[in-house]
């Protein structure tokens, strides 16, 4: 069980593993993640589901090197278990057919958007991707994604490849046509996920504009079923808890600042840690 039968080192620091988990395949969900443990002293960590084939019994996950147990995780290979795979966690992306669907991620972003711009697009939905990365290698899964979506745009903030600059580019100049059109409308929903400053500025755009908008938050995680508190954030001036709560929220009452601030708090400590 959590036996890992595939990796692969998709960009720079950035590796995908599928994973044997038949149970958490058979009742996976679009916007749900897993809780991994990677050995008996591991930490728990949460990790969004990317993808998962139930007939194959298996769960994708993709993470980016940047603290202490995703650099060891990336150390594991084929064949290797790991400890513990707790799932799928968190709410379901409410899908419906809504008409006009945008689905907008940056950097790992993209991969946790995948699933929830597949599901929405076989809901019915016209679905436009608006992905963005620092530059064209760290780029993921944009054949997938074209696949999937009935338009897509690819910014990157050095110029190497796409728009040269950042998906809130790309979504001013959208409404910017839409606003000056008599025929096409604005979206339905804008699903958004990926670093905190750039889900903010997505919202704040979006607001001016009146469209629905939803994002998924990854606030820092303990247990990850609601008991710590360690992912708490501040919706329309209540606390929720990212875990049980979320992950989705509605974006015009997300406190960016406080939950941009709480992922902070460990950076330091993250850094100075070496295996």
């Amino acid at each position: 069980m959590n036996k890992i039968v595939s990796k692969e080192n998709i960009a720079p620091d950035i590796v995908k593993l599928v994973i044997e988990s038949p149970i958490i395949a058979q009742k996976a969900h679009a916007g749900q993640f897993v809780v991994v443990i990677i050995d008996e002293k591991g930490e728990r960590i949460p990790l969004t589901l990317a993808d998962w084939d139930h007939s194959q019994g298996t769960i994708t996950l993709l993470f980016q090197r940047i603290g202490f147990t995703t650099k060891k995780l990336s150390t594991f290979g084929v064949g290797d278990c790991l400890a513990h795979v707790l799932g799928p966690l968190g709410h379901p992306t409410r899908i419906e057919k809504l008409g006009e669907i945008y689905c907008i991620a940056g950097g790992v972003g993209i991969a946790e958007v995948f699933p929830v711009a597949r599901a929405f697009k076989h809901a019915g939905n016209r679905v436009t991707g608006i992905m963005g990365a620092r530059s064209k290698e760290l780029l993921i899964l944009e054949t997938p994604l074209r696949q999937i979506c009935d338009e897509l745009f690819i910014t990157s903030d050095d110029g190497s490849y796409g728009t040269h600059g950042l998906v809130t580019d790309v979504l001013k100049d959208l409404f910017g046509v839409i606003e000056k059109s008599t025929h096409t409308k604005y979206p339905q929903l804008v699903y958004c996920i990926g670093p905190v400053l750039m889900m903010q500025a997505v919202s704040e755009i979006t607001q001016s504009y009146g469209v629905k908008t939803r994002v998924s938050l990854n606030p820092i995680m303990v247990d990850a079923t609601g008991m710590c508190g360690a992912c708490r954030c501040t919706v329309d001036g209540k606390t929720v808890f990212g875990c049980v709560d979320g992950p989705d929220f509605d974006a015009h009452q997300v406190d960016f600042q406080e939950l941009n601030k709480r992922l902070h708090a460990f950076k330091n400590e993250e850094r100075n840690i070496d295996l």
